[in-house]
C-alpha cells in the first residue's frame, strides 16, 4: 500500500486492520488523579498553587484568537453524522444550544489540508503547511443584540504537526493533539487514516468524489441535498467555551464555497467509541468536499449569552 508523503519510519503499522484498534481519548490521568485527591481539580488543586492559577489565567487570555489569521484550504472533506441531541448535550457548555433538526444534533468530521496559514498581512512565505481533522458540534449562541449565531463548538483537533499542536493550544481552546497520517488516493478514490503514536487509530474513512449530484447516505435524516448541505459546513462562527458561560466566538468569510457531494464507502471514527457516544448508533448524514478556498478568521471576541466582552 502506498503512503503519499510519509517516508518509512511514519508509516502507520498495520494499517489494513487499524479498525479494529481502540481509540485513546487523548487525555492524561494526572489531572483525575489529582482531582480524586483533592475533590477539584479546578477549584483547591489550583487554590493551593496560585502561579498555576495566574499561568493559567494568562493562557485563557492567549486561547481568545488575538488577531485575524488567513490560509488556503487545498481540499476540504467534510462527513456529518446524526445522533439523538440527548446524546450531545453532555458535550454543549451552558450557553450554547444544539442545532438540532428533527430532534437530531450533528457531528461533523471535517479533514482539511491547509496550506500558507499565517497572521493576515504576512508573507505566504511565514504560512505553515498542515494537515487537520477537526471534530465538531453544531451549535447556536445568542449574543448581545440578541442573534442566534449559528457555528461549530470544537471537541477534538488532530494534526500531523507538533508545531501547529503546540501553537494551537497556545493560541486556541480547539484541543489540539498529535497524529500520523497516511493518505491513499487512486483517482476519484481516496483513503485516509489517522493514528496516535501508539497505533491506536482517531480515523479510518474510505471516500470518492462524484460528477454531477450524489444520492445521499442510507439512513440520513434528510429528505434532499439543500437540507443536507444546511450541516455540512463551515459554519460563519467557531465556538470555545472559557468557562462560566462565556465563549470565544471567532467569525470566518471565504471568497466562495461551493461544496460538491461525495459518496462515503467505508468510514471509523475513534471519538464514537468514546463516552457520550459510545454505544449509540451513528447515522451518516451527508458528505461534501470543496477544493481551492481562501479562508480567514476574524480576531475573536467573547461572549456570553445576552451579552459580550
Amino acid at each position: 500500500m502506498n503512503w503519499p508523503g510519509l517516508d518509512k519510519s511514519d508509516r502507520l503499522p498495520g494499517a489494513p486492520g487499524l479498525l479494529k484498534n481502540k481509540a485513546s481519548t487523548g487525555f492524561s490521568d494526572n489531572n483525575t488523579r489529582e482531582s480524586r485527591k483533592s475533590g477539584s481539580f479546578s477549584g483547591n488543586w489550583m487554590a493551593r498553587n496560585p502561579q498555576i492559577l495566574s499561568t493559567y489565567g494568562r493562557v485563557k487570555f492567549l486561547q481568545r484568537h488575538l488577531f485575524p489569521v488567513v490560509a488556503r484550504f487545498e481540499r476540504v472533506v467534510a462527513v456529518s453524522f446524526a445522533f439523538p441531541e440527548e446524546v450531545l448535550k453532555p458535550l454543549v457548555p451552558e450557553g450554547l444550544e444544539i442545532d438540532s433538526f428533527d430532534g437530531l444534533g450533528f457531528v461533523t468530521v471535517a479533514l482539511v489540508w491547509t496550506r500558507n496559514l499565517r497572521p493576515a498581512g504576512f508573507p505566504k512565505v511565514l504560512g505553515r503547511d498542515f494537515f487537520l481533522s477537526g471534530y465538531r458540534i453544531f451549535t447556536r449562541l445568542e449574543d448581545h443584540d440578541g442573534r442566534r449565531l449559528r457555528g461549530l463548538q470544537i471537541i477534538r483537533s488532530e494534526t500531523d504537526k507538533v508545531g501547529m499542536v503546540v501553537l494551537g493550544n497556545l493560541m486556541t481552546g480547539y484541543h489540539y493533539r498529535k497524529v500520523l497520517v497516511a493518505e491513499e488516493c487512486d483517482g476519484v478514490e481516496s483513503r485516509v487514516v489517522t493514528s496516535l503514536a501508539s497505533a491506536e487509530t482517531t480515523l479510518d474513512v474510505r471516500f470518492r468524489s462524484v460528477n454531477g449530484t450524489a444520492e445521499l447516505p442510507l439512513g440520513s435524516p434528510f429528505k434532499n441535498g439543500r437540507e443536507a448541505r444546511r450541516f455540512a459546513g463551515p459554519m460563519p462562527f467557531t465556538f470555545s467555551s472559557q468557562g462560566a458561560g462565556s465563549f470565544v466566538v471567532v467569525q470566518g468569510t471565504r471568497q466562495s464555497w461551493k461544496p460538491s457531494p461525495l459518496v462515503v464507502d467505508d468510514w471509523e471514527v475513534g471519538l464514537f467509541r468514546e463516552a457520550p457516544f459510545n454505544g449509540v448508533a451513528p447515522v451518516l448524514a451527508n458528505a461534501f468536499e470543496v477544493r481551492d478556498v481562501d479562508y480567514r478568521w476574524e480576531r475573536g471576541r467573547v461572549v456570553k449569552r445576552g451579552e459580550v466582552e
